[in-house]
């Protein structure tokens, strides 16, 4: 493998040295809040029952119904938040149908997600034990559409209250004594469409007074979500933000990037279907960018976080599975789309502080699939392994000089990166090659300090439209990088083609 690394090292210095990357190792003032690296599990296909949820008497390992492996693997990534029940699910859940004994749950039709019938022996309860086995914050998502005040003012003083309260004594009859810590909450979701079809003002004054009754109990503090913008609709947050901007703690956009140049399955595309997507995932650094400078508008002190709580690839579901269940493999592509948009995330860590990729398991852009008792990690989940070091790192500036990736019309840089240090010292450097097709040679400079590099991880395949199966669970995973090499200034690396990498360096 050394002697790989070394005439692919030797080939792309033979370029051009156009590709350089300067890191301002001295100029570190803002932390990347490990929340960025959140995940989102609603009620939709297999995520929940199948994904997380198997009841205690399936003969797949689990520990009071939530699957063994799963929850092992997910610590891997080290999730940091995890978002509930929804999604458009949220809009339609009334959650005291999710408590008591579960052979006593009444049912219900999920008509969002293929009009299959929920048992709700998934709840809140099941969710928050969940949440304590992966050591990770809570995130609820509140029904704004279909519910009532009254309803999200019960479901905070259930789960958080301590008082001798109808609510709490409830809680203590089915089976928690202790309240639970719950620090976010979002007051609806997607509320410009399945959340309700409003108008922007509409939702801000229904946000207003949602939230008013979203109250702290005992020692427990609410970070207040605001439902923020589709894409591109700037009209929604500067409404919010004039209108309710002082009564939240955050505000959640969201953005899919989409398929290829037409939605596909996600292993059935070429070139042009590649670059059309990550050209897509590009974007959303200009919405971050467009949104922030309205919320700057109004919150000059960035008090209000952007939370990006749903974004991701959608592409075509799998053939033969239900259109409602949302199950699309996961390449080496979306490997791509997750890291250029975690590395755009991060630049922005002055105002983004959490996002959510859509979905955990089995739906969207996952970081596993399951099949009865097998589990396989996705290309995706591997981008989120490797991307571990930056969570609560603090980020160091930088500068991308590249040139650029074009395939038709689709022109874009060709190299996406991000830098941060963490609490030993130690600096971290994730780059993505977005050519498909040609290697890469980048000079990084470290400005204000000096550091070397001591490791690196890669990962690539062979081919474009590489992913991994339950038959073959490893096609797809990082492998160790030395294509790199120590210069006065800082390093020189060698970026194979279609490639995500990590970097380590010490002072």
């Amino acid at each position: 493998m050394k002697n790989i690394w070394l005439a692919l090292f030797v080939a792309v210095t033979t370029m051009a040295q156009e590709n350089r990357l300067v890191v301002h190792a001295d100029k570190s003032k803002v932390k990347i809040d490990r929340n960025i690296y959140g995940h989102f599990a609603e009620h939709l296909g297999h995520c929940i029952y199948g994904g997380i949820w198997v009841g205690e008497n399936s003969p797949i390992p689990n520990t009071r119904g939530i699957r063994k492996d799963v929850v092992g693997a997910l610590k891997e990534i080290k999730v940091p938040v995890l978002r509930w029940p929804g999604g458009c699910f949220a809009d339609e859940y009334h959650w005291m149908d999710g408590i008591g004994p579960r052979e006593k749950r009444p049912s219900m039709i999920n008509t969002h997600w293929g009009g299959v019938t929920e048992n709700n022996h998934f709840g809140t309860h099941e969710f928050m034990d969940l949440c304590e086995q992966l050591g990770c914050e809570p995130y609820i998502c509140g029904n704004v559409g279909s519910g009532t005040v009254q309803e999200m003012q019960q479901w905070i003083e259930y789960i958080t209250s301590d008082a001798i309260s109808p609510m709490t004594e409830l809680r203590k009859k089915n089976g928690r004594a202790a309240p639970w810590k719950l620090t976010y909450f979002g007051v609806g979701n997607e509320n410009w469409g399945c959340g309700g079809n409003m108008t922007p003002a509409f939702y801000a004054d229904q946000y207003k007074r949602y939230a008013t009754y979203v109250r702290n109990f005992g020692g427990n503090r609410i970070f207040k979500i605001a439902c923020g913008p589709n894409g591109a609709n700037y009209d929604w947050t500067e409404t919010l933000m004039r209108e309710a901007g002082k009564r939240m703690q955050g505000l959640a956009p969201h953005y899919y990037c989409g398929s290829g140049k037409k939605k596909q399955v996600a292993t059935k595309f070429d070139e042009g279907d590649w670059a059309a997507l990550l050209k897509r995932a590009l974007r959303i650094d200009e919405l971050v960018t467009k949104h922030s400078e309205i919320m700057d508008k109004h919150d000059p002190q960035k008090k209000v976080a952007m939370i990006f709580d749903e974004w991701g690839a959608w592409h075509e579901v799998e053939p033969g599975t239900n259109p409602g269940f949302l199950f699309q493999q996961n390449t080496l592509r979306d490997a791509l789309v997750a890291g250029v948009t975690l590395n755009i995330f991060n630049q922005h860590a002055d105002r983004v502080r959490m996002a959510n990729i859509a979905q955990t398991i089995n739906v969207l852009q996952a970081m596993l699939l399951t099949d009865g008792p097998k589990m396989v990690r996705t290309p995706t989940f591997h981008v989120y392994q490797m991307y571990t070091p930056h969570h609560d790192a603090t980020l160091l500036p930088s500068e991308l000089t590249c040139a650029e990736y074009a395939c038709g019309e689709d022109k874009m840089p060709g190299l996406s990166a991000s830098a941060s240090r963490d609490k030993s010292g130690k600096i971290h450097v994730t780059l993505c090659n977005l050519n498909p097709n040609k290697p890469a040679n980048l000079a990084i400079e470290l400005a204000g300090k000096k550091a070397k590099p001591v490791s690196g991880r890669v990962l690539t395949g062979e081919a474009m439209q590489d992913h991994n199966t339950f038959e073959h669970t490893d096609t797809i995973k990082p492998t160790a990088f030395s294509g790199y090499k120590p210069t006065e200034k800082g390093l020189t690396v060698a970026l194979p083609a279609k490639s995500v990498i990590i970097l380590e360096l010490t002072p």
